[in-house]
């Protein structure tokens, strides 16, 4: 892989507007527009207005050691009490939240699988309230259930459990590789921290440096929003030619209550801890 940095490849893009412009033309996507560009946090817990579906994922490559090292081991906890419940199509309350979670990532999954990070145990995505089965629709007795959603690392799969929330069982297990649901905000961090790390996030942190007068060393700097990437017909040989088999994703972060920097022609693949450039 060529180590080409761009001196501006990070350059400070004036407004949202001129983001939007150049990503439109160059890459057929649309930034993030401007709303929300004052606001001191990042972008919403699963992406930002970015992903609309599946994409890919696969293997484990050099550095994968490094975030096992400085992942701190985990620890399966029993499942908390019952605690607030929701009735019929209720969304989930924080507790049923919490036990559903737990309850899904049981003693095998957890220690057969890894995070994004590197250490054991799933990467959470997400937790929603399930669809009812089809005999149930009209029942309004018809049991809770949430679908609890992990991406492991370790396999490169898209793992959903679906728990009945009365009995605390898990009642499905889907297992699905090449399949891409938008990023966890975890995950947006530590696919900034990779870039700020590497040498190809030079120009990010000129550009950060440019326009703050500080170093950029974290995501909390940062206001990320992020799309999957996966790799097209033609796409030459290399690292980025797995994504879609690894889960790899493009980031458009903005300093917090200032500019966007444009970093789009650089690409992170979690799966393999590296950084890849397009063209």
């Amino acid at each position: 892989m060529r180590k080409i940095v761009h001196r501006h490849l990070g350059k400070v893009v004036a407004g949202a507007a001129i983001a939007v412009a150049g990503t439109a033309v160059m890459v057929g996507i649309t930034l993030p527009g401007s709303a929300g560009a004052d606001e001191p946090g990042r972008g919403p817990a699963g992406a930002g207005s970015q992903q609309t579906g599946p994409g890919q994922t696969q293997g484990q490559g050099q550095g994968q050691g490094q975030g096992q090292a400085a992942a701190r081991p985990g620890v399966v906890e029993q499942a908390p009490a019952q605690g607030d419940k929701g009735v019929g199509r209720d969304p989930l309350t924080d507790d049923e939240t919490a036990r559903v979670e737990q309850l899904a990532a049981n003693r095998q999954l957890f220690r057969s699988s890894e995070n994004v990070e590197g250490g054991r145990g799933p990467q959470r995505i997400s937790v929603d309230l399930a669809e009812p089965e089809e005999d149930e629709l009209d029942d309004p007795g018809a049991p809770r259930r949430a679908d609890v959603t992990f991406y492991d690392y370790h396999d490169d799969a898209l793992v959903t459990r679906t728990v009945n929330l009365g009995t605390g069982k898990v009642e499905r297990t889907d297992t699905q590789h090449g399949v891409q649901p938008p990023l966890s905000r975890d995950e947006m961090d530590e696919a900034a921290q990779l870039l700020i790390a590497d040498p190809l996030g030079a120009g990010l942190r000129a550009d950060y440096k440019d326009a703050t007068g500080k170093e950029l060393t974290s995501p909390d700097q940062l206001t990320l929003n992020s799309m999957v990437y996966r790799a097209t017909t033609g796409t030459p040989p290399g690292l980025l030619a797995k994504c879609g088999e690894h889960r790899c994703v493009r980031l458009f972060p903005k300093v917090r209550n200032g500019s966007w920097i444009d970093s789009r022609d650089l690409v992170i693949d979690l799966s393999a801890r590296k950084v890849g450039t397009l063209g």
